[in-house]
């Protein structure tokens, strides 16, 4: 019971992957000018947007139920400890992000993307853990407080709250508030569904066929996720003969 994966969580996460794949290919395409896109504003923002839902959302769910089930052999302490192990992990490829766009994108650095996010978010898990279901409340809080976070300018040491100043701009930007308040329903949501790390409800039995492709994705997120970008950039290099000197002049000072 332990290591058994829930095939329903995979396919969320897979489908939020191939869901990035897209909208950063056409985010490339028009940040490269071979297509005029708008990606702030419409169909391409509500894009975004959901898909980063769910990958922050089922990372909450996930931390529920690896929590729930790792509680009755390591305890409360330990158990905490590996979140914060866990979560500072991923803030560190965060980390890694900002550094890489800082050299080459100075214009739009990522100081608090997504994993960034969800590493924190992580980290500091269990001091929620406890509230259980009642984190859908806290969580829905923290998302209502951010129409007035986001009117609040700030220096950039806050930019991780949602707080930044009014010529911010990033390639990537996913702060606590909302966010934290979005993972927070999934921690909700893991504690409703899988209570103690066991799925509560029917799920018609074993992962289909032809969803393991999408199972598969789901399961190698953090990656996929590492690599996408240079992989949809070298694609349509091949594509486009004219895009890499693009490339370059964009990254190359």
């Amino acid at each position: 019971m332990s290591g058994e994966r829930f095939w329903e969580i995979d396919a969320l996460r897979g489908t939020a992957v191939v869901m990035m794949v897209i909208f950063h290919t056409v985010f490339s395409i028009s940040f490269f000018d071979i297509r005029d896109v708008d990606m702030a504003h419409g169909f391409w923002r509500v894009f975004a947007l959901a898909t980063a839902t769910i990958f922050i959302l089922i990372a909450g769910v996930s931390l529920s139920v690896s929590s729930a089930r790792a509680k009755a052999a390591l305890g409360d302490w330990r158990v905490a400890w590996k979140n914060v192990r866990r979560g500072a992990g991923i803030f560190l490829i965060g980390i890694a992000i900002t550094l890489a766009t800082w050299l080459f994108i100075r214009n739009e650095v990522v100081l608090f993307g997504v994993l960034h996010c969800i590493g924190l978010s992580i980290a500091i898990s269990p001091l929620f853990l406890r509230f259980g279901r009642a984190n859908l409340a806290i969580g829905a809080g923290i998302m209502l407080t951010a129409p007035f976070i986001d009117r609040i300018p700030g220096p950039l040491s806050l930019v991780w709250l949602g707080v930044h100043p009014t010529d911010f701009a990033s390639l990537d930007y996913v702060p606590l508030v909302p966010w934290f308040g979005v993972f927070l329903v999934g921690m909700s949501l893991g504690a409703l569904l899988y209570p103690g790390g066991r799925r509560g409800f029917p799920a018609g039995g074993q992962e289909r066929p032809l969803l393991r492709p999408i199972t598969f994705l789901g399961r190698h997120s953090l990656p996929i996720y590492l690599v996408h970008v240079p992989v949809i950039l070298l694609f349509l290099a091949l594509l486009l003969p004219g895009l890499p000197a693009r490339i370059l002049s964009t990254f190359l000072p």
